[in-house]
């Protein structure tokens, strides 16, 4: 039985004529699957729209945030595909922020693809089934026995034809067809759908066309900095907002207090100017007394050694995934490997920084212009923050430059809102520097893993321990964006496993970096089953297939997107299979280079990837990269699919590489991109990327491919140099 993700396919559309002609088509989907499965929950509804001119432009709303990942082109492809629509009349605008329209817009968690495969295809299908009957009437005949092609409905019988702008406002008069008995089309019809188009706004971005948000102008518009602690969790006492008034081009300068949640509003003070640089300018004449409470003290020193004396000597606070009996499997193990794996505290850095726009009406309601991943938890948050309902809080979404997840924390939002609320009437546009952006994230957390492994005689995982050292930040809401899964591969496939956590008090704030957890488990797990390959005389390819053989695909389960595939061996087989293929894993490799691989399941997206490196002049070159991606049975936009392959594997290396934040005195000591070296050219390999097909539903490619290239290349290294890497990010100092 196909795998496919079976969200909901009833959908009910809404029409409407244009005055000008033409007709708009908005539709809501009711996820009734997931509704169901979740106890107490409203059903969520996704929504698209459609619009059809006289002049045959088709205008289709992108109603999910454009960070770079190609959805706002991606999207409106499913609906023009099964319109049938020719691609040159389609027309993209971003849709701004409205759940009654368009349900949940969002860019995280490779979210869309899934959530959007059926829904957008429904849209257009049922656009498509109006134009139909729309014509059937026109000439008198079964729309069944009409046809449509590139915009046009056509008649075969007798050739004529009339275009979607002719059809369009007929269209708006048809009713609302039946989802139900609509057809999607066969992949081998598509025409769309499959093919390379590059991003719709790439001709802008290339012609530097202001279309982000730093690039939002307004008429009146003022400009704001805003100084916050630079320990976390420490609250202000006083400033001297009589001398930075003084400053020159200072229009204002006040305190803004906050409620202590970093993803909400911490206390600060806020610059306003008539342009950023003198805002900018003035804060630096800023002093400010801050209580830092007991959090000054921390450390990342602190953490380390803390977390290496637990796992040394501490019982863990908690198992979380345990089954068999892991002691006896220890004790009666032919042998045992103990390791320390660790990693550090990481930035999102996006191009962009941190930026919004927001003007405070004469009737407090309030309008921003606002490059978030989750503009409709911004606008929610704002609305509670100044006591108004959503619908008084009116968000435009702006392209944005890079996310990786750190625009699915509004926290900005709510700044210039706080400060927009004073300077009510007028609007104001906060940038964040640089340095604002590197010491005020929510940070990828740092961890610690204790793994050991207990090897019977022929070498196999008799038994599997964890003791993972994280992070907590207490209080209503606490979560960890980098929690450790039960399901932790190979846990499940060992007969006797343990994994048990202890975690750390801390007020750095913590968020999700692209594919979260993944981007340091698969480290962790990886290189410790290439530790575990090694001692048994095999490589980590035959040990991954050893470990699944026999496996079966496991059940569905209900996911953020509704039902989702279980885990399945099979294509855990295939991937690694091709990515073997693909780099001549085995052949001889020319003096001083080496492979190494990987593999990952994560996001429902299946990769295995290859390194080859080698060591010169003490730094550590990546020559070629390999991967071999299984996403479902359709690559819906190849060009886009290629790019956030090849971006996550460039990621993946500058984690690798040279990426940490370190805390000391409760503040970060990074500041700029001389201290955190995101990956440049140099860095870069060549790599070469295989998509693997399955009888599965398309998801998403924002995350899968980066976890398994930092593993792939640590162990590349140990084949080189026979020491293992098992801190992150790579010491060179180490490997000679």
């Amino acid at each position: 039985m196909p795998e496919a993700v079976t969200l909901s396919r009833r959908t009910l559309l809404k029409v409407s004529a244009l005055s000008g002609g033409g007709f708009a088509l908005s539709a809501a989907i009711p996820m009734v699957a997931r509704a169901a499965a979740v106890s107490g929950e409203a059903a969520g509804t996704l929504n698209a729209f459609v619009t059809i001119a006289a002049d045959n432009t088709i205008t289709i709303v992108g109603k999910n945030p454009e960070i770079g990942q190609g959805i706002k082109t991606m999207l409106p492809m499913l609906i023009a595909d099964e319109m049938d629509a020719d691609w040159d009349q389609v027309k993209i605008v971003q849709g701004d922020t409205d759940a009654a329209k368009y349900g949940p817009q969002l860019a995280g968690g490779s979210f869309a693809t899934p959530m959007n495969w059926f829904p957008m295809r429904q849209v257009g299908a049922g656009a498509r089934q109006m134009l139909l009957e729309a014509a059937s009437r026109r000439w008198g005949i079964d729309s069944a026995k009409l046809t449509t092609k590139l915009g046009k409905v056509i008649d075969p019988a007798s050739g004529r034809s009339l275009t979607y702008g002719e059809l369009a406002s007929d269209a708006a008069t048809v009713a609302v067809p039946d989802l139900a008995k609509v057809p999607l089309k066969s992949p081998k019809d598509f025409h769309i759908i499959g093919r390379a188009i590059g991003g719709i706004d790439s001709p802008k971005i290339v012609k530097g066309e202001p279309i982000f948000g730093v690039d939002t102008q307004l008429p009146g518009m003022v400009y704001a900095a805003f100084e916050r602690a630079p320990v976390f969790g420490a609250k202000l006492v006083s400033a001297n907002l009589d001398a930075v008034k003084a400053q020159p081009g200072v229009i204002d300068a006040f305190i803004v207090k906050g409620n202590g949640n970093a993803e909400e509003l911490v206390d600060g003070v806020a610059v306003i100017a008539k342009n950023w640089w003198l805002a900018d300018q003035a804060r630096k004449k800023l002093t400010i007394e801050w209580d830092n409470g007991e959090w000054a003290g921390h450390s990342t020193k602190l953490y380390d050694q803390t977390a290496r004396k637990l796992m040394a000597d501490a019982k863990p606070q908690e198992v979380f995934a345990s089954q068999g009996d892991v002691d006896a499997a220890f004790a009666s193990a032919a042998k045992v490997l103990d390791a320390e794996y660790s990693y550090p505290f990481l930035a999102h850095v996006p191009m962009e920084p941190m930026n919004c726009t927001a003007l405070c009406h004469d009737d407090g309601s309030m309008e921003m212009w606002a490059p978030s991943q989750t503009p409709q938890g911004g606008q929610g948050g704002v609305a509670k923050m100044l006591g108004l309902t959503p619908d008084k809080v009116k968000v435009h979404i702006t392209r944005m430059g890079g996310g990786f997840g750190r625009r699915l924390n509004n926290d900005y939002m709510h700044q210039v809102a706080a400060i927009a609320k004073q300077m009510q009437g007028k609007p104001v546009q906060l940038i964040w520097s640089r340095e604002d952006d590197v010491r005020s994230d929510f940070y990828r957390p740092a961890g610690w893993h204790r793994l050991r492994a207990a090897l019977d005689e022929k070498g196999n995982i008799a038994g599997l321990e964890d003791h993972f050292i994280t992070f907590e930040i207490p209080g209503p809401g606490a979560y960890n964006p980098a929690a450790m899964s039960k399901d932790e591969f190979p846990g499940k496939f060992v007969p006797n496993m343990r994994y048990a956590q202890t975690k750390l008090e801390t007020r750095v704030p913590m968020g999700a970096m692209r594919a979260p957890t993944s981007n340091a488990m698969a480290f962790v797990m990886q290189s410790f089953l290439d530790e575990v390959a090694q001692a048994s005389g095999k490589d980590l390819p035959t040990l991954m297939l050893e470990i699944v053989d026999g496996a079966e695909k496991e059940p569905d389960s209900m996911g953020f997107t509704g039902p989702q595939p279980g885990f399945n061996p099979g294509r855990l087989r295939a991937v690694t299979k091709k990515a073997l293929e693909m780099s001549g894993w085995g052949k001889a490799m020319p003096e001083g280079h080496a492979l190494g691989f990987g593999y990952y399941y994560s996001h429902m997206g299946y990769f295995a990837e290859v390194v080859e490196a080698s060591l010169e002049g003490g730094r550590v070159n990546v020559h070629n990269v390999w991967a071999a991606g299984d996403v479902g049975s359709q690559i819906i936009n190849p060009h886009g699919a290629l790019n956030q392959v090849q971006g996550s594997i460039i990621d993946g290396i500058g984690q690798a590489l040279s990426l940490a934040i370190e805390i000391e005195g409760g503040a970060v000591k990074q500041s700029n991109f001389h201290d955190y070296p995101v990956p440049r050219i140099p860095v870069t390999p060549k790599i070469e990327v295989e998509f693997v097909l399955s009888d599965n539903s398309p998801t998403g490619l924002g995350e899968p491919a980066l976890p398994p290239v930092i593993p792939a290349l640590t162990n590349a290294l140990a084949a080189l140099t026979g020491k293992r890497i098992r801190s992150l990010p790579i010491d060179v100092k180490q490997l000679v």
